[in-house]
């Protein structure tokens, strides 16, 4: 049922796929509500025969299309719409005119990929069977858009597959990637409030210092990570803030310590919030201080489905080539709240390389970054393997 002319229809409209997507880079919205980046979908979309379904919760929509050919199954695509809460330096035409505010890690061209697979399906509906479901999701980076959109029965019935499309740009333009298992990390906030006595800096021994404690803390979680977890379902902490004191002659009250918890198994996940906690409460006790850990949960462990990869494997090189797909070697500590998605249904999210083609894709600037920029060529490419992923799950499911 899968032929390379889908690539060959992608192409045709990657004027508005790119346009669409400049669109939504220029004007980013934050968080749970995306009403103008929702508000371009919809107009993207008019007229074809989709049902859609949106809220309460968030701005998060869901697109049902349905095939001529009668019932089936259910297929879910994924599109994530938020920006970053960060400025934007890459001098293009077309860059944020929100101050503060990004799209650097992609969402812009993931909506507009699965926009064009939403008109590449409609436009091919007579010849498949069952749904398809494109779900387009605010509130990825950090506030469990996935995760509400659930809650809110906009995903009901479940679909018996689900996938998604990170774009890379620092990896080899149009090269597909996964990998079976924790393909991203789960993701918790960490802050440590050390309490202590402060007083005057030439006379520390009439006070409780809190800085030498705070400090000790953050090396000993470092140990902690080597010696108590193993190196085959391995953690991170990293402390990324530390703060503490007003001036060079004062002892103060209170250090604070915050960072992040990276883990790849909901087992070393549940292990580390407790021994982080264990070893901040100890470490301060010992010194005659107090600590309070508070550990803000975030994504859980992403988890692609081994007979889910190995379709998207057979379903990009049917229509890239047999070069086009690679299987990552490890998994990445970033996190992402298709997770949600995961954990309910079978799947897969892959990535899709977007560096320029001919440059040296490993100095690009990453995702997160201020001066990130892709390759919008490699975009049609995105659009039609979401499309053949789709099309070609309802036709034979995973057994394609």
């Amino acid at each position: 049922m899968l032929t390379r002319d889908i690539l060959d229809q992608a192409r045709s409209i990657e004027p508005e796929i790119v346009a669409l997507r400049r669109a939504i880079h220029a004007d980013p919205e934050l968080g749970l509500h995306t009403p103008k980046t929702c508000d371009k979908v919809r107009a993207a979309l008019a007229g074809l025969p989709l049902e859609w379904r949106q809220g309460p919760s968030t701005t998060g929509m869901v697109a049902t299309l349905k095939g001529e050919a009668g019932a089936g199954r259910r297929v879910l695509l994924r599109g994530d719409m938020d920006a970053l809460p960060m400025p934007e330096e890459t001098g293009l035409d077309f860059a944020s005119k929100v101050e503060g505010a990004m799209h650097a890690c992609g969402h812009d061209a993931h909506t507009a990929m699965l926009v064009g697979a939403a008109r590449l399906l409609c436009e091919r509906r007579s010849a498949f069977a069952g749904e398809v479901q494109f779900m387009f999701q605010p509130g990825e980076e950090g506030w469990h858009g996935a995760r509400f959109m659930l809650d809110d029965g906009l995903i009901d019935p479940l679909p018996h597959a689900a996938f998604a499309l990170h774009i890379m740009p620092n990896a080899p333009h149009g090269v597909i990637a996964g990998r079976t298992g924790p393909l991203l990390a789960a993701a918790d906030q960490l802050e440590i409030f050390v309490e202590g006595a402060g007083g005057h800096a030439s006379m520390p021994h009439q006070t409780r210092d809190p800085i030498p404690v705070a400090a000790e803390i953050v090396m000993a979680l470092q140990a902690m990570v080597t010696r108590q977890f193993n190196v085959h379902d391995p953690v991170v902490i990293t402390v990324a803030s530390v703060s503490a004191g007003s001036a060079h002659n004062v002892i103060p009250d209170r250090a604070v310590l915050k960072g992040t918890m990276r883990s790849l198994s909901h087992a070393s996940r549940a292990r580390l919030r407790d021994a982080v906690e264990l070893l901040a409460v100890g470490i301060a006790g010992a010194h005659g201080l107090s600590a309070k850990v508070t550990i803000l949960e975030g994504f859980p462990v992403t988890i692609c489905d081994a007979a889910a990869v190995d379709f998207g494997e057979k379903v990009s090189r049917d229509m890239l080539g047999q070069d086009s797909f690679q299987r990552l070697a490890d998994p990445i500590m970033g996190a992402e709240d298709f997770a949600y998605v995961l954990e309910k249904v079978p799947g897969a999210m892959f990535f899709l390389g977007v560096a320029p083609q001919g440059d040296n894709w490993a100095s690009c600037c990453g995702i997160h970054s201020t001066r990130m920029m892709i390759d919008e060529g490699a975009m049609p490419i995105g659009s039609a393997l979401l499309a053949a992923l789709g099309e070609r799950f309802l036709a034979d499911g995973f057994a394609a």
